[in-house]
């Protein structure tokens, strides 16, 4: 497991239809209901206004592993993240922070203006990495996730700073 990784381990990319099987067990091991994977490739195939980015760790010369991804919807001039997950072992490092900032600015050069999300109640880690971006509880979704009747949060950011971005990429 990486301590505080160097950026020259980490590659931040657009996904691709040859990730979607690390994508979909990613998302099946950091979820309680994870999505189908018809639902990335719908994303990366016929979606014209989501943006799909991977996260991978370089383990060695060699080898890389995919840590993370992230799927934002953008809806006019607003970026809905949909799902963000980062492997277990690699969270807690700064990874979410890079890959959602590095998605984000994306969605700016493709006019987004301010993002939003739901993330559930109980997930405080979820919550502290997008206060660290600026993002504001603007409402509450009873039973969101079916799953547990856990609730979501509502979070808003408005606007989204490009300034901002690049320096929380910049924490590498």
């Amino acid at each position: 497991m990486p301590g505080n990784a160097p950026s020259a381990q980490l590659t931040l990319r657009p996904m691709r239809i040859t990730d979607l099987a690390l994508v979909v067990e990613l998302d099946r091991i950091s979820f309680p209901t994870p999505w189908p994977k018809e639902a990335f490739v719908y994303e990366l195939t016929r979606n014209r206004n989501s943006v799909c980015w991977v996260a991978e760790w370089m383990k060695d010369a060699n080898q890389k592993i995919l840590i993370g991804s992230i799927v934002i919807w953008l809806e006019k001039t607003v970026a809905h993240i949909g799902t963000l997950a980062i492997k277990p072992g690699f969270r807690k490092r700064g990874f979410g922070q890079l890959l959602l900032a590095e998605a984000l600015q994306v969605c700016i050069q493709r006019g987004a203006q301010s993002a939003m999300l739901e993330v559930r109640a109980g997930n405080k880690i979820a919550q502290a990495l997008y206060h660290k971006f600026g993002f504001e509880k603007a409402g509450l979704k009873e039973a969101y996730y079916a799953d547990m009747q856990e609730d979501a949060l509502v979070m808003v950011l408005d606007p989204l700073d490009q300034e901002r971005l690049e320096e929380l990429l910049d924490r590498r």
